[in-house]
C-alpha cells in the first residue's frame, strides 16, 4: 500500500508554491477587500486576510494550485510536448483547461463565487493583472492567474455570507433584547398594579 500524502504537507507545498511563484496571501485578500468593501464600509484588511487563508485550507484548492502551477512551471522550462508546450507557455486565448481548473475550485463557495471569478477573469484586479501580462522575462501564469482568481472569488463569498450571518445574529440580538425589555417592563407594570390595589 502506498503512502498517503498527509494533508498538512499538501498545504505547506500549495502555499510554498504561491510563495515561490510571487504570490502572497496579501496579494489574494487585496482582492477581496476590493470585491467586498463596497458592500462593507467598514471592512478591514483582516477578515480578508483570514478568508483567503480559509480557502487556502480547503484540500481541493491545494490540489488544484499544485497542478496548475506544475503545469505552468513546466511550460516555463519547455519540459511539455507539443503541441502542450505551445498552447500553455502562449497562454492560447482559445485554452480553457486553465480557467476549468480554477472554476471547478469555486463551486463549493455558491453563486457569488461563480460571478466574483467570471469578473476578476474578464476584468483581470490586483496582482491576476501582473500574473496575465505577458513579459519577456519568459514566466508562464497560463494556470496561475485563473487559480489565484479562484481563491480570491472563494474568500470574497465566504466573507459575503459570513458577514451577512453575522448581520443576522447582530439583528436577533437585538430583537431579543427588546422583547426581554418589554417583558420586564409588563412585570413592572403588573407590580405596580398590585400594588396600587
Amino acid at each position: 500500500m502506498k503512502k498517503q500524502v498527509h494533508s498538512i504537507e499538501v498545504r505547506n507545498a500549495a502555499l510554498a508554491r504561491l510563495s515561490e511563484r510571487g504570490v502572497t496571501v496579501e496579494d489574494i485578500a487585496e482582492i477581496v477587500y476590493l470585491m467586498q468593501s463596497p458592500y462593507h464600509p467598514g471592512l478591514t484588511m483582516e477578515p480578508c486576510i483570514e478568508s483567503v487563508k480559509a480557502v487556502l485550507e480547503k484540500r481541493e484548492m491545494q490540489h488544484a494550485i499544485l497542478v496548475g502551477i506544475e503545469l505552468d512551471t513546466l511550460a516555463e522550462k519547455g519540459l511539455l510536448s507539443e503541441p502542450l508546450q505551445s498552447i500553455i507557455a502562449t497562454d492560447e486565448g482559445l485554452f480553457g483547461c486553465d480557467e476549468t481548473l480554477a472554476l471547478g475550485s469555486v463551486f463549493g463557495y455558491g453563486s457569488i463565487a461563480v460571478t466574483t471569478f467570471g469578473h476578476l477573469d474578464k476584468h483581470k484586479v490586483g496582482v491576476i493583472k501582473r500574473l496575465d501580462t505577458k513579459t519577456a522575462e519568459g514566466r508562464v501564469h497560463t494556470f496561475l492567474d485563473d487559480l489565484v482568481a479562484s481563491v480570491a472569488a472563494n474568500a470574497s463569498s465566504r466573507m459575503a455570507h459570513r458577514m451577512r450571518d453575522e448581520q443576522e445574529a447582530e439583528l436577533a440580538r437585538a430583537e431579543a433584547l427588546r422583547e426581554h425589555e418589554a417583558e420586564l417592563r409588563v412585570e413592572e407594570n403588573g407590580k405596580g398594579t398590585e400594588q396600587a390595589g
